[in-house]
């Protein structure tokens, strides 16, 4: 009896370690206009508990923190939290400056990029106004192993670094556009040699190099979008796209 026990937990154990992973996606929206002007919309993983919470949290902690108002990040605090402080933050500006008709605003857009066996590509763009010459703009990529729920860094993508930026560097050549003729690519990184950036998507045209406002080049130019076809980075992805 005991061997029959034993050897039904183990086949429970592989039935189970072999289920397979459901994720799939919702739309969310959190919409107030009472006080600061808020409208945030945003995918919302649904499906196997342990992959779906993973994903979620770290979608959650990029809304939050574009909201942001303090100089330290937040870890640990959801979409609808960070909606009270920033809505708290403005009343109180609004108490400071009684006579101000300045209307603080957040707009946020997310989206399921794109969507494989072998990576989820999340796009949340933000918006934040809070006075000043003009609003900040800002859109982040997040990449998943949707088996996991995993948050891919760019070491998770690339496999081949060396080439793989001699490829986005030669994109970017041919796809940037100077604000005045004759600048150099040197120009666009403030002196300095071409670097890849802090975010990369995937989309059905290809890899999406982002570079967003300040990180390169003058603001007025805004943010710069490089696309590297899936055909031009055969061998340097460990994910196949």
């Amino acid at each position: 009896m005991k061997k029959i026990s034993y050897f039904l937990l183990i086949a429970l154990v592989i039935s189970a370690c072999n289920e397979d992973v459901k994720l799939n996606f919702e739309n969310q929206r959190i919409e107030t206009s009472a006080d600061a002007v808020i409208v945030i919309n945003y995918p919302k993983a649904v499906g196997t508990k342990a992959v779906v919470e993973k994903i979620n949290q770290q979608i959650e902690h990029v809304i939050a923190n574009d909201m942001n108002m303090a100089e330290t990040t937040e870890n640990n605090i959801s979409v609808k939290e960070a909606v009270a402080q920033f809505d708290d933050e403005y009343k109180l500006f609004k108490k400071d400056f009684q006579d101000t008709s300045q209307k603080w605003e957040v707009k946020v857009d997310g989206s399921v990029l794109y969507e494989t066996a072998e990576v989820v590509s999340i796009s949340l763009r933000s918006y934040i106004d809070t006075g000043g010459a003009h609003g900040n703009s800002r859109l982040t990529y997040l990449n998943f192993n949707p088996e996991t729920g995993a948050l891919l860094e760019e070491n998770d993508i690339i496999s081949n670094q060396s080439e793989f930026k001699v490829i986005a560097e030669k994109a970017f050549k041919e796809q940037a556009t100077p604000e005045d003729e004759g600048e150099t690519i040197e120009d666009f990184f403030f002196g300095e040699d071409f670097q890849l950036p802090a975010n990369i998507g995937f989309t059905k045209e290809g890899l999406v190099l982002l570079y967003n406002n300040y990180e390169i080049a003058a603001y007025t130019q805004g943010a710069t979008k490089i696309v590297l076809p899936y055909a031009d980075l055969k061998g340097v992805l460990k994910i196949n796209p």
